[in-house]
């Protein structure tokens, strides 16, 4: 026989599971879908030009962690006359859990041995009056210093931190979706933070400016993708 105790202890369990069946995602945003990353990114657009470098990176290995996380990578470097070079990262991953997410380069950089040396919110300015939120960082190890720019996008957030990122990731499962999401990160190797930022946001604009429709949409998120359109319609 179930007393009266037992029975509201049962009633408050059912509740909390209905509560959290409630708010479980049912729906998965994927701006990407079937879109190649590689196969639609520029090779040469303004004063930029890719080089013909090999990976940046290593390709994630089979079932590892970086494999799980990120669908898509494209890794490149590109120089302009003046000799200046940057390194461009695109890591893109279908689904933003609490297992799997973007890894920012304040927490990944320390991993490979670089010490962060500077790190603030960065607005990127890609068009008239309008910026993507972004960061930049200074980092540092033995042999080299690298100036770094980017921005993260999950869902339809662009959060500038890590636990901007956590609310971003939080408040689209309160909505019932789980998201994709996207980091695009610009390096360049000089000890000149102000040099380095400055041709991090140059690639950055005119990158913005020569994207293909069908990878701005994923890279940058509906919203923002609207708001930059009629400037390349402006343009064109």
């Amino acid at each position: 026989m179930f007393n009266r105790r037992d029975l509201l202890i049962g009633g408050g369990c059912f509740a909390a599971a209905g509560a959290s069946l409630g708010l479980k995602p049912h729906r998965r945003m994927d701006l990407l879908g079937a879109t190649k990353l590689d196969a639609l990114m520029p090779k040469a657009f303004g004063a930029w030009k890719a080089e013909d470098a090999g990976a940046l990176i290593a390709p994630p290995r089979e079932g590892s962690l970086e494999d799980k996380l990120y669908n898509q990578v494209v890794s490149r470097a590109f120089s302009r006359p003046d000799g200046t070079t940057v390194m461009l990262l695109i890591a893109y991953g279908n689904a933003q859990t609490d297992l799997l997410q973007l890894h920012r380069p304040e927490v990944c950089y320390p991993f490979f041995g670089f010490t962060v040396l500077e790190s603030h919110a960065q607005m990127i300015p890609v068009a008239d009056q309008v910026s993507i939120p972004g960061r930049a960082l200074t980092a540092t190890n033995y042999n080299r210093t690298e100036q770094i720019l980017y921005w993260a996008r999950v869902g339809e957030y662009l959060p500038q931190s890590g636990n901007e990122q956590l609310l971003a990731r939080l408040k689209s499962q309160l909505a019932g979706w789980i998201v994709d999401g996207v980091l695009v990160r610009i390096s360049t190797v000089t000890s000149e933070a102000a040099d380095g930022l400055a041709a991090n946001l140059d690639f950055a604009r005119e990158l913005v400016k020569t994207l293909d429709p069908r990878v701005l949409r994923p890279l940058l998120g509906t919203r923002m993708t609207q708001a930059i359109e009629p400037h390349h319609r402006a343009s064109a």
